[in-house]
């Protein structure tokens, strides 16, 4: 097992389990597959649920109508179904009007979809923002289909109604927070929908754990797109004056490769943990730029809300053949490479717990054998031991943050946090205080809110203030 697949077997399959409980329900961008959804997650973390009606604005967008259905078939004139909903939620494209007719196969053809270059396939489609109906099948199977007439039958239900997204706050020790997100609006796909949401829930349930947390870390469910850019608008001059770096997870449950999505610029904090966290993962890493998003890193760090947030994946987005279609199903992802994406995040919460600046108190290379941490006999790779350990004393000069120095030594901070501690310990080693923290972080990281955490705002009295700016203000 690698080192972030050493956990208890248990954890593992209990990602799975979940993913299986979820992978039936249609989730939509609206409507009862959602709350259901969110159910389950309840059970791991204590989630708040939001509804918000339709008609809502949010920035350039509006909430939509909620959908929801019940069933829906094709059959041919003898009553042989032809594709039914209850066997795949993927046979009917998503927020498809009601209709029961008999239509001929030239009619039906024209709101078939399906992908000749996946002949055995089902394809997912959605038409959110513009009324239609539509069923989607295995091209194989449309290939199949004669001259004649069908019965079309969607029982559904576009109505005025609620947008549904929770979220979880798990407050820490200083006000800035850490931000993940993903979205839980896709039917049965387990790669693309599944693996985020479950990924996320485990991850903040550990947090929850922590006996301390330097951090506030706030976990968002939410639909793709619609959902993010409610929950923006509603938490924006929060999250831009708070959020120190943020993740938005999805496709995280297959064992092909780690991936991730950059920032617009690639240079904020998160972006640092990420490309530091990676380092250390066996196997294929793929670095994208901002320029292959297409989740919801589009919102977060679109202009005028710019959060520092980048996108994890396992295999991305668009990058694997079962990619929204009926092949991302539970053989797509496995309870290890769902708990392999678990413990990278986890290590990305651990460096930002134990990052730090540290800072040598001695001028000159200490000297380290007399306080028992060099070997007293001098003789060829004696000194290996303590390299790493001299290696970290040399950097530790309160510009360079411990997140720097791991990149620079190649080494994890999991494995250079004991050497920071044992350093301290014979007082070869201080801590900034908060604020010289805070400030060399933010000359090597802009993007991090400029107000200290923990520190309080200063607030001047009415008789402090300039006489011109009490008359202005009353």
């Amino acid at each position: 097992m690698n080192q972030f697949s050493d956990m208890p077997v248990t954890l593992a399959g209990r990602m799975y389990e979940t993913a299986a409980r979820l992978f039936p329900i249609c989730r939509s961008l609206t409507g009862n597959g959602v709350r259901s959804s969110l159910a389950i997650l309840s059970e791991l973390i204590p989630l708040t649920r939001h509804e918000v009606p339709t008609g809502t604005r949010a920035f350039d967008w509006v909430v939509p109508k909620e959908w929801n259905i019940k069933k829906a078939y094709i059959e041919d004139e003898h009553g042989r179904k032809i594709l039914d909903f209850s066997d795949h939620n993927l046979h009917v494209v998503q927020y498809s009007t009601p209709v029961d007719d008999w239509v001929s196969l030239e009619t039906l053809e024209e709101h078939l979809y399906s992908l000749p270059e996946q002949p055995e396939a089902i394809p997912y489609v959605a038409s959110y923002y513009s009324e239609r109906w539509g069923f989607c099948i295995e091209h194989s199977k449309r290939l199949r289909l004669r001259p004649g007439r069908y019965h079309v039958v969607i029982d559904s239900e576009l109505k005025d109604g609620h947008l549904t997204y929770a979220d979880c706050v798990i407050p820490g020790e200083s006000s800035q927070e850490v931000l993940f997100t993903t979205y839980i609006c896709h039917p049965s796909m387990a790669n693309n929908e599944l693996s985020g949401p479950v990924v996320n829930a485990f991850l903040a349930s550990w947090i929850r754990t922590l006996p301390r947390r330097r951090y506030t870390y706030r976990f968002v469910f939410a639909p793709e797109t619609i959902g993010a850019l409610v929950y923006l608008s509603k938490h924006l001059c929060s999250l831009q004056k708070h959020v120190v770096a943020g993740f938005n997870v999805t496709c995280a449950g297959d064992e092909r490769c780690y991936s991730y999505v950059a920032s617009p610029d690639g240079t904020t904090y998160a972006d640092a943990l990420m490309d530091n966290a990676l380092r250390f993962v066996p196997g294929k890493v793929v670095r994208y730029s901002y320029l292959e998003r297409a989740s919801d890193e589009r919102q977060y760090c679109a202009p005028g809300i710019g959060l520092p947030l980048v996108t994890f994946c396992r295999s991305r987005f668009r990058a694997y053949p079962e990619y929204h279609t009926s092949l991302d199903n539970l053989d797509m992802i496995s309870g290890k490479g769902l708990a392999d994406s678990f413990g990278l995040l986890q290590n990305c919460v651990l460096m930002l717990e134990r990052n730090c600046v540290p800072m040598c108190t001695v001028h000159g290379e200490p000297q380290l054998g007399k306080r028992g941490l060099y070997p007293t006999l001098s003789r060829t790779g004696a000194t290996d031991n303590v390299e790493t350990l001299l290696n970290v004393l040399s950097y530790a000069d309160g510009r360079h943050d411990l997140l720097t120095i791991s990149s620079l030594l190649n080494a994890p901070v999991t494995d250079l946090w004991p050497l920071i501690e044992t350093l301290r310990e014979h007082g070869l080693l201080k801590l900034l205080p908060l604020r010289g923290r805070e400030a060399a972080l933010k000359r090597r990281y802009p993007h991090l809110p400029r107000k200290a955490p923990g520190t309080p705002k200063r607030q001047s009295s009415p008789a402090a203030r300039p006489a011109r700016l009490r008359s202005a203000r009353g």
